[in-house]
C-alpha cells in the first residue's frame, strides 16, 4: 500500500484512521489523542484533518457522520 506509506494511526469509535505526519502531530498537538491514541471528539478531528487524510478515510468518515450513537 503506497498510498499509507508513513502514515500513523488514530483510534476513533468505529475504527482506526489513517492519518498523514502532518494530521497526526496536529492531533497531538491539540490534545484530541489520549495516551493510547484514542479521539473521542471525532467532530474537532474531522475538522482539523487535511483532505488527502479524508478523502483515505471517507468511508469511515461518512459511517461516523451518519451515526446517531
Amino acid at each position: 500500500m503506497n498510498g499509507s506509506q508513513g502514515r500513523k494511526t488514530v483510534s476513533v469509535m468505529r475504527g482506526l484512521m489513517m492519518l498523514c505526519p502532518t494530521c497526526y502531530d496536529a492531533v497531538q498537538e491539540e490534545g484530541l489523542a489520549d495516551t493510547k491514541n484514542y479521539v473521542t471528539d471525532h467532530e474537532a478531528l474531522f475538522d482539523l484533518i487535511c483532505p488527502g487524510c479524508e478523502d483515505i478515510n471517507r468511508p469511515l468518515i461518512d459511517d461516523m457522520l451518519g451515526s446517531s450513537e
